[in-house]
């Protein structure tokens, strides 16, 4: 007979194995939630359709949905790993997030929060999750957007947060969700040129104090790699070598000359959630890299649906008009897998 002691170890020595074919250093994810409401009125804010007796009936159980749905998903694309920090945009409150990261399936995962109000008049935010045992803030603020020509405009601030990894390397994350397209491409255009212009002057003076800042920039940008947002604006360029310590790169632009993309409309994927990261971390300057091959979104069958109307797939979401469709959301979340030097 086998010995039963020597079935545990050759189980335990495999798993092991491929443990560490999967591991990864630090895990970063940026995912659009695609209106994370509760179902409580706020008089301050635009979200009567999201109410149980708004437009889209948004119930409580259409809500604990919604909860367990992203929770699904996080906990898809970390497989053996869990994200280390997680941004997120489209949720309405802090509420909702203390409700995704203590009462939902992930809340074992102790998510930290960093959080504030923006001015949006719809009320929806941008945020950073993280675990405390990967990544130690010292320090957040959130950039504020006035548009000179628009005072009456609002839109989501940029969340910059400094911290520490647990190689002890300090990581520059920004987290955006730039205004949308409503209304035309072209006519809201110079809005995100202008935010793309204020994101620039931070990015600018992160590199006139700090020597070789590893930074990560991630988001919803509503503009593709190829608009003039990004490549002419914020400069996050095609990642092509050699790498410039001090140029920004867009590890999203290779996808954008595919027919794939993080969000789908009338047919076409368009890229619109991007990582765009210094050249100095691509180049490992410090003790972290992050290689433009271990940026991708993740397309989990659950995450898809047939397109009936025009074909191939799209993204299951949430609602489709007002009609609830009990997906997860209308984006893809996106993933980059740091490397520990």
């Amino acid at each position: 007979m086998i010995n039963r002691s020597i079935i545990i170890i050759v189980f335990f020595t495999l798993s092991i194995r491929l443990f560490s074919q999967n591991s990864v250093d630090f895990k970063v994810m940026f995912y659009n939630l695609e209106n994370l409401f509760d179902i409580y009125d706020d008089t301050t804010k635009w979200d009567e359709q999201f109410l149980p007796d708004g437009d889209k009936h948004w119930t409580a159980n259409k809500y604990e949905t919604k909860l367990k749905n992203i929770a699904k998903v996080i906990t898809a694309v970390g497989g053996w790993q869990t994200p280390a920090i997680i941004g997120v945009c489209e949720v309405e409150n802090l509420f909702v997030l203390e409700e995704l990261t203590e009462r939902s399936p992930i809340a074992k995962l102790n998510y930290q929060i960093i959080h504030k109000e923006s001015p949006d008049n719809r009320g929806i935010d941008v945020a950073l999750l993280y675990q405390s045992d990967d990544f130690t803030p010292l320090y957040y603020d959130f950039i504020p957007i006035h548009f000179p020509n628009s005072p009456q405009s609002k839109t989501r601030d940029i969340l910059y947060a400094k911290g520490l990894m647990k190689n002890k390397d300090t990581l520059h994350v920004f987290v955006n969700h730039w205004p949308s397209r409503w209304g035309g491409q072209m006519k809201t255009e110079n809005k995100r040129i202008y935010v793309a212009e204020t994101l620039r002057k931070k990015v600018d003076s992160l590199y006139q104090t700090t020597q070789n800042p590893n930074i990560v920039i991630m988001g919803d940008f509503n503009d593709t790699p190829t608009d003039k947002s990004i490549l002419e604006y914020l400069k996050g360029m095609p990642p092509e070598k050699p790498y410039s310590n001090s140029q920004l790169y867009n590890l999203m632009y290779p996808l954008s000359q595919t027919e794939e993309g993080t969000h789908p409309y009338q047919g076409h994927w368009a890229v619109l959630d991007q990582f765009i990261v210094s050249g100095g971390l691509i180049n490992g300057v410090h003790q972290t890299e992050a290689k433009p091959e271990n940026a991708y979104p993740f397309k989990a069958d659950f995450l898809l649906e047939d397109d009936t109307k025009y074909g191939g797939k799209k993204t299951n979401r949430s609602y489709i008009g007002f009609k609830y469709n009990g997906g997860y959301s209308d984006h893809l979340p996106i993933v980059l897998d740091l490397d520990f030097r």
